[in-house]
């Protein structure tokens, strides 16, 4: 990418939000831009991390033998009726909608209904059991209280899937596949996320845990055990019946080491049961050729979240001012490497460009800083922002072809020829 391309002009940070400090510096550079309440579109590389965080969804998924499909945003109000959830969504205004000449039609919030609605066709006998669909999508909930910029907005990409059994036993062992996925998803993006205790609410269901990641900055506060790595949402204390709920689910006896902390979720998987397919007549055709009821698990991911997640972790701060970029994970930072030639020096730009040209050719992600008329140090400042892991200076200390590479993150200094920088990327 040649910066000179985008309109991006030198950055200057005033304000930075303390409570949220990497997404305030996304929307202050334009990498962000607020629309309203809640609604946000992406500029290129935040974008491309979205991208690169669903690639990584998608291959684990498939791995873990998962089903990727798509269901409309868009849907009539009758598959929520049939449901009986129609009323609920409505009056507590989370659901938007429209009226026109062919019916009302609901912007989904979630997608229980549409993919029974999907799999009912498909799924007819015990013969095509076990089964897990996922899907990659726009979600829209009127959040009355916008927070925490991409953490919860009122439109957001999520991971939704659905897994379909043919009784509680099944579904536990569903549950356990895309449980390890979630797990492995997360360690891929480089989040550490524990799965805590949670309760059902109003999904439904007898099992669920959520996937959070510790952070000051999350809306959550769980108990947290460090020896045994478990932890719980607070909410299962309000339950009559917790210690044999605990007990029973997790194996929990005991919870006074647990120490309370505060949490961002990132995902949530549920074991629903019989729940929906009761309300929706969701059944198939079992070994004894008897019509039977699905058992259901759903297991979601925050997108929009996990991006935010990756980009306030990854906050750099400089000892005079504070916060001011970010440091990219390398296993989703889409450009590796950003070049900063000395614009007024025809040698230089030279040696980017050729650099430039053989790292694309070598599909490794780079940024040619183009820009006319801006400092070498004020480029710097915005190879921050922009967030990637290394930066090549061409200026007057450089001699010859070899450049100079600077880790990012460690701030440490290698002198490579250009063949040897490329094998050191790759």
């Amino acid at each position: 990418m040649r910066l000179s391309k985008t309109g991006m002009r030198t950055t200057k940070l005033n304000n930075i939000d303390e409570m949220y400090p990497g997404q305030s510096i996304l929307l202050q550079t334009g990498q962000l831009v607020q629309y309203g309440a809640g609604l946000f579109a992406y500029n290129t590389i935040p974008l491309l991390i979205k991208r690169n965080i669903e690639k990584i969804i998608i291959e684990t998924l498939n791995k873990y033998d998962c089903i990727e499909c798509l269901l409309p945003a868009l849907q009539p109000d009758t598959i929520w009726k049939n449901s009986g959830r129609y009323d609920h969504y409505i009056n507590d205004g989370t659901m938007l909608i429209t009226e026109s000449n062919k019916g009302t039609f609901c912007l989904a919030p979630t997608g229980e209904e549409a993919v029974l609605e999907f799999a009912r066709e498909k799924l007819k006998s015990y013969k095509n059991l076990p089964a897990t669909y996922y899907q990659i999508s726009e979600k829209y909930r009127n959040e009355i209280r916008t927070r925490g910029y991409l953490l919860r907005g009122k439109a957001f990409t999520m991971l939704d899937a659905y897994s379909f059994d043919i009784d509680e036993e099944a579904m536990a062992k569903s549950y356990e596949n895309v449980r390890n996925a979630f797990l492995e998803i997360f360690k891929k993006i480089g989040l550490n996320v524990i799965p805590i205790v949670a309760d059902n609410g109003a999904m439904g269901g007898k099992k669920s845990e959520e996937f959070m990641m510790i952070s000051e900055q999350g809306e959550d506060k769980i108990l947290y055990d460090e020896k045994t790595g478990i932890g719980l949402n607070t909410e299962i204390l309000e339950r009559e019946d917790y210690k044999e709920y605990l007990k029973d689910e997790y194996g929990i006896e005991d919870i006074s080491n647990f120490k309370e902390i505060r949490t961002m979720e990132l995902g949530h998987i549920f074991q629903l049961g019989t729940r929906y397919s009761e309300m929706m007549n969701g059944k198939f055709t079992n070994q004894d050729g008897k019509e039977a009821l699905y058992y259901m698990g759903c297991y979601g991911i925050g997108v929009s979240r996990t991006v935010a997640a990756v980009y306030e972790k990854s906050v750099v701060n400089d000892t005079k001012w504070g916060p001011c970029g970010f440091v990219l994970p390398k296993s989703i930072a889409p450009y590796m490497v950003q070049i900063v030639p000395k614009m007024d020096n025809e040698e230089k730009v030279n040696l980017a460009n050729k650099l430039y040209q053989q790292l694309n050719d070598e599909n490794i992600g780079a940024i040619l800083d183009d820009r006319e008329d801006i400092t070498i140090g004020a480029k710097i400042k915005d190879a921050k922002v922009l967030g990637t892991p290394y930066l090549v200076i061409l200026g007057d200390k450089q001699d010859g072809e070899n450049v100079e590479l600077e880790n990012m993150e460690t701030g440490e200094n290698k002198i490579l020829s250009i063949s040897e920088l490329i094998e050191m990327l790759k």
